[in-house]
């Protein structure tokens, strides 16, 4: 039974008429990949630590209902301190999940997750030594999200298993990239993969 919701490899010149932006960016092509090229000062944050509110960051989506696992792996080229790019499951804007790994300059990067809760975000992070080429994996049962990452799409490591409060069945999933301190970070994404995960499979 073929259980693949979308199936993208960014090989044609449009991507699938199941993918939709939130926050599109100015610059971004179907080229080998889908190729973005970051807005100035984009990001996904409430509250927590900075204060601040953020909700511009690029976001491609399809809507998904019941459980899921999405997979998507990005080639990097970052130019600012937190460029970022990796996969994002969002309600609203202050009930989200992202993971991805964050540049920057002159320290180690930083692979992490932002799970955020009626509008306050918590961060966890590690350092990694490389975030050139990366995939992500985020599996979906229920209310829980299992979050993993891998440099060879061969083995995956868990990084997160984490709650979002909402109850809705119909969540946007999909790809996301930004640039808090700056613009023009290039985010190459090679695929991206939706399937059907049945609640008698395990999340590994």
């Amino acid at each position: 039974m073929d259980k693949t919701i979308l199936k993208e490899s960014f090989t044609q010149k449009t991507i699938s008429d199941k993918l939709n932006w939130l926050n599109e960016p100015s610059h971004w092509v179907v080229e080998n990949g889908l190729k973005i090229r970051s807005d100035a000062d984009t990001d996904f944050w409430q509250r927590t630590h900075y204060g601040f509110r953020r909700d511009n960051g690029h976001f491609l989506y399809a809507e998904i209902e019941g459980d899921f696992r999405i997979t998507t792996r990005v080639v990097t080229s970052p130019v600012n301190r937190y460029d970022q790019a990796g996969l994002m499951i969002r309600f609203d804007e202050n009930n989200w999940l992202k993971t991805s790994s964050e540049f920057i300059p002159a320290e180690a990067n930083k692979l992490g997750v932002v799970v955020t809760n009626n509008g306050y975000s918590d961060w966890s992070s590690q350092p990694i030594e490389t975030i050139e080429a990366m995939s992500y994996r985020i599996t979906r049962k229920k209310q829980t999200y299992y979050v993993d990452v891998s440099s060879d799409e061969i083995h995956w490591t868990q990084i997160r298993i984490a709650h979002l409060c909402s109850k809705n069945q119909q969540v946007h999933a999909g790809l996301y990239g930004c640039s808090p301190q700056g613009k023009d970070a290039e985010f190459a994404f090679q695929s991206l993969v939706i399937e059907e995960f049945a609640e008698e499979e395990s999340a590994y």
